[in-house]
């Protein structure tokens, strides 16, 4: 799965209403970022590289994994698959998006 399709699939999931209350970033690094914007209404997710309450430094690979539900975030965070910086009650919301 691609950049753009990670978005998309994001985008499904979150709909209008994420219930995450603020904004947040994968930053998939040289494969670009995606960005949920959790406190527009309606939610929007986009490609745009802006500042986030909660940053999450992932792979585009373990990105794809979590969305295909082959890797659970907490297991991703644990074994160091993915990074948070910000506000980490953000990330434990990320559960009803993935």
């Amino acid at each position: 799965m691609d950049l753009q399709a990670c978005t998309e699939t994001l985008r499904a999931r979150v709909g209008e209403a994420s219930g995450l209350g603020a904004t947040l970033k994968f930053d998939c690094g040289d494969a670009g970022v995606v960005f949920i914007d959790g406190r527009s209404i309606p939610n929007t997710v986009s490609n745009e590289d802006r500042d986030a309450d909660c940053t999450v430094g992932v792979t585009l690979e373990h990105l794809t994994a979590m969305l295909a539900g082959e890797l659970e975030p907490a297991t991703a965070f644990m074994t160091g698959k993915l990074r948070v910086q910000g506000d980490m009650s953000v990330a434990l919301k990320l559960q009803r998006v993935l």
